[in-house]
C-alpha cells in the first residue's frame, strides 16, 4: 500500500504524517504538490494540518480550489481512503466530501493542548486497532475548531453513525465540560456516509512517535497498513 501526504502553500504537518508512515511504519509516502493530478498510485491520501494558502478567506476556502482535489473527489468515488487533520477537514468540508462545517472555537481562543477523545466505533478501517468506547489521548491544535451543521444534516450524521470520535472526559463522560472548543454533540472526528473519507481535528500523528510522548494515535496507522496489506 501506498500513502500520499497532499502540500499546499502553507501546510505545516505534511511532514509529521511521513515521519509516522514512512519512518516508522516504513510504508511508501509521496509528498503531493497540490498542484499535481495524477494521484492513481496511491490508497490511502492525507491532508494534513497547517495554513493552507495562509487560512486567507476562511481555511480551506482557497485549498479546495487546487488542482488536486478533483483527483483526490474521484480517489473517493474509486472507494479509495482519504483522512484529512485539523485544516485537512476545512479542506475536506469545503469541497463536501464531509458534512458540516468548522468554525471559531466557543470562547474565540486557540487552544494548544492534549484532550481525552472517545471512539465511538471500531468498525471502520480507521478505527480497527482500537475497542468500541475506548478513549484515548490526542493533541489539538486549533482556532476553528468547533464542528457545526444545521439541525437536519446533524440529524443524518448522527442516525448514519459517522460520528468516529468524540471529546470526553478521561472516565468517557461526554459533555460540555469536556469540549474544548464547543464543537456540537461534542464532534471530533466524522467519516462520509461510505466510511472512505475521514476528519478529525485531532491530529493523531503528533501522538505516534514514543520519543515525542504518547502512541494513541499510531494504532490508527498501524489498523490501516495491517488492513490494506493483508
Amino acid at each position: 500500500m501506498k500513502f500520499g501526504v497532499i502540500v499546499f502553500p502553507g501546510s505545516n504537518c505534511d511532514r509529521d504524517i511521513s515521519t509516522i508512515t514512512q519512518g516508522i511504519l516504513d510504508a511508501p509516502t509521496r509528498m503531493v504538490w497540490h498542484q499535481e493530478t495524477d494521484i492513481s498510485d496511491l490508497d490511502v491520501v492525507v491532508v494534513p494540518g497547517g495554513f493552507s494558502y495562509g487560512d486567507y478567506l476562511r481555511c480551506g476556502a482557497i485549498a479546495q480550489f487546487s488542482p488536486v482535489m478533483n483527483s483526490i473527489i474521484e480517489h473517493v468515488k474509486q472507494g479509495k481512503y482519504v483522512l484529512g487533520i485539523c485544516n485537512g477537514v476545512h479542506v475536506l468540508t469545503e469541497v463536501g466530501l464531509l458534512p458540516g462545517a468548522l468554525i471559531s472555537n466557543r470562547g474565540l481562543h486557540f487552544i494548544c493542548d492534549r484532550v481525552p477523545v472517545k471512539v465511538e466505533r471500531n468498525d471502520l478501517i480507521w478505527t480497527t486497532d482500537y475497542q468500541a468506547q475506548e478513549v484515548i489521548t490526542l493533541p489539538i491544535a486549533h482556532g476553528e475548531g468547533c464542528y457545526y451543521a444545521d439541525e437536519d444534516t446533524l440529524k443524518a450524521v448522527e442516525d448514519n453513525n459517522q460520528v468516529l470520535f468524540r471529546y470526553s472526559s478521561a472516565m468517557g463522560k461526554i459533555n460540555a465540560d469536556n469540549n474544548p472548543n464547543g464543537s456540537i454533540n461534542s464532534i471530533a472526528g466524522i467519516v462520509n456516509q461510505q466510511g472512505n473519507v475521514l476528519g478529525m481535528m485531532p491530529h493523531p500523528e503528533r501522538a505516534a512517535d514514543k520519543g515525542i510522548g504518547g502512541t494513541d494515535g499510531l494504532a490508527m496507522f498501524e489498523g490501516l497498513m495491517n488492513l490494506l496489506t493483508s
